[in-house]
């Protein structure tokens, strides 16, 4: 990917994440003035309750007045009723109107002097009203002219028109307000919808641009695939007819190789038969004639043809050796791998068990996990590969320290990962691919070998489908990890070395 398509998609990621966070402070924004709108339109109806009760209270102080100026002119009973019901009802809306302006001080204040006033007024009015009950029509207007109940009635009406005043004020700012929430409400929601639009529309561009990407890179991704399955499949019949060639190479060459090794080592054997013959003729020489004998043909007889002998006689073993682990390992690998599922504790007990006399005489012991993992594969191979094993870390244990060897496995993925694991004399790491490599070994050449245990069990691991590798240090022990598939397919082919 170039910069320049890398600063594109991080732009785009902080576009979409801004838009994302705005609309988030939008959110908060909007439930915020929603909650504000909602305070404010508590308090507007509060206004208006409160003028609603003024008004009432009013409306209450009107009636009562005209029932009582009524009562002075007629005798007409229903101005006594209208007194009584009105008269009655002031104190109790002077309350109400208390309550609802409890938060308000001046309004507290000014309620205050209404109820003093109200108390006179009601008490100079009742008073009247009895006058006029006891026939005393005169006495009660002469009274009505000389007090002051009318400017009382005044002072009331003074009182709750500032209290209407100032409820109306508050009214006007509270709506104010209202109105502002209202319209911030609006603007909130528009730069929400903007900030939404932006947010969707960058969303569903970069959505269809990935898309379209990943279709074509899944489009590419499917062309090279068939390419690199049949490059595969190409690849592993070239591998597999190389390593057939190889195989018939190698037992040809092995098999050629033979006939002259065994003429070799048979006039080997007629020198070293014809030494004798030369001995005793040298020891009667020497004893009838000495002067015949020459230092020379003493040397020869009697040291240079025996050790010559003795050389050629090593060498052909050694070749003869060599030659068969070749033939072996060709034989090996034109042996049909046959799968079947092997239950690996026990395969691993019975490897145990047939390395167990060997073990015991150097004083080790294998030590096998009770859970290890099963699988399907060619039984001979496995037997073989972990057989090896053993066997070398037996062999290559660390003087004066009991040996331990532990067999593991568990499973990953469709593989089991095996591990043979000794506390033995370790591989220097700069070996650790090298003694897989064929006639090569490391470390001190103490244990007779020729260099094919390792090699012959990587090529049965690749063979299986698997790998081999080795973890190690000098005096630390060593541990061959092999990793199988759990279930042997014929058909792919076996890993890279």
């Amino acid at each position: 990917m170039s910069i320049t398509e890398r600063l594109f998609n991080r732009m785009m990621v902080g576009v979409v994440l801004f838009g994302f966070l705005a609309l988030m402070a939008a959110g908060g924004t909007a439930g915020f003035t929603v909650a504000r709108s909602q305070q404010f339109t508590g308090w507007v109806n509060h206004s208006n309750e409160v003028q609603a009760r003024l008004s009432d209270f009013r409306l209450a102080l009107e009636r009562t007045e005209t029932a009582r100026r009524g009562s002075l002119l007629d005798d007409s009973p229903r101005y006594d009723d209208i007194y009584r019901t009105f008269s009655v009802s002031l104190p109790a809306l002077l309350d109400r109107v208390a309550t609802l302006t409890a938060d308000n001080p001046n309004q507290q204040r000014r309620t205050t002097q209404a109820r003093v006033l109200l108390g006179a007024m009601l008490t100079s009015m009742d008073e009247s009203i009895a006058l006029i009950r006891a026939g005393r029509r005169q006495e009660a207007q002469a009274d009505f002219r000389m007090a002051k109940t009318s400017d009382m009635v005044k002072d009331l009406r003074t009182i709750t028109e500032a209290m209407a005043a100032e409820e109306a004020g508050l009214l006007k700012a509270r709506s104010d307000a209202q109105s502002s929430a209202a319209r911030n409400l609006y603007v909130v929601l528009a730069v929400s919808a903007v900030l939404l639009g932006i947010v969707a529309v960058s969303s569903l561009w970069v959505i269809l641009r990935y898309t379209r990407d990943l279709t074509a890179s899944r489009n590419a991704l499917r062309v090279m695939n068939l390419g690199l399955e049949s490059a595969v499949a190409e690849r592993t019949a070239d591998f597999k007819r190389a390593n057939e060639e190889i195989q018939r190479f190698a037992y040809i060459v092995s098999h050629d190789l033979r006939s002259p090794l065994v003429n070799v080592m048979g006039f080997t054997s007629e020198l070293d038969a014809a030494t004798r013959p030369l001995e005793q003729m040298l020891e009667k020489v020497e004893a009838e004639a000495p002067q015949l004998v020459t230092p020379e043909a003493r040397e020869a007889i009697r040291t240079d043809l025996p050790e010559a002998v003795g050389f050629i006689r090593t060498a052909t073993q050694k070749m003869d050796r060599l030659i068969n682990a070749i033939l072996r390992l060709s034989r090996e690998g034109r042996r049909v791998i046959a799968p079947e599922k092997l239950n690996m504790q026990s395969v691993l007990q019975g490897v145990a068990d047939g390395i167990r006399h060997q073990a015991s005489e150097r004083g080790a012991i294998v030590e096998i996990d009770a859970d290890v993992p099963d699988i399907v594969s060619d039984r001979l191979a496995i037997e073989q590969i972990f057989s090896n094993l053993v066997e070398n870390a037996v062999k290559y244990l660390a003087k004066g320290r009991p040996g331990v060897i532990q067999l593991r496995g568990r499973a990953q993925g469709d593989h089991v990962i095996f591990e043979v694991r000794d506390n033995g004399r370790g591989i220097d790491p700069k070996d650790h691919d090298r003694v897989f490599d064929l006639f090569r070994r490391s470390g001190s050449q103490d244990q007779p070998g020729e260099g094919i245990g390792l090699a012959h069990v990587r090529a049965l691991a690749y063979r299986l489908g698997g790998l081999i590798t080795c973890e190690s240090a000098l005096d630390q022990g060593a541990t061959f990890r092999l990793s199988l598939p759990k279930i042997l397919n014929l058909d792919r082919g076996a890993p890279t070395p």
